[in-house]
């Protein structure tokens, strides 16, 4: 059995947020998120290493971001900012 290296518990997110970088900015779905990190479904987006994960509407809240891991359109990365 896999053992999870998590030092906070995922809490399961169904929504919408974008990644940016620089300029460009791409919509992507959560689906899960800790304080930590967070998994993202990101289709058709080449996401580089780094990037700023903005959450809400209107005056979003940006989280600087690293990949950890990557599974297809899949996106594990943590929180650098945090």
């Amino acid at each position: 059995m896999l053992q999870d290296r998590r030092r906070t518990q995922r809490q399961p997110v169904n929504g919408v947020a974008r990644i940016q970088v620089g300029t460009q900015a791409w919509d992507c779905l959560i689906t899960d998120m800790s304080a930590g990190g967070v998994r993202l479904l990101a289709d058709g987006a080449e996401v580089p290493e780094e990037f700023v994960l903005l959450l809400g509407g209107v005056g979003e809240t940006g989280h600087k971001c690293r990949v950890v891991w990557r599974l297809d359109s899949e996106i594990g990365a943590e929180f650098t900012d945090a």
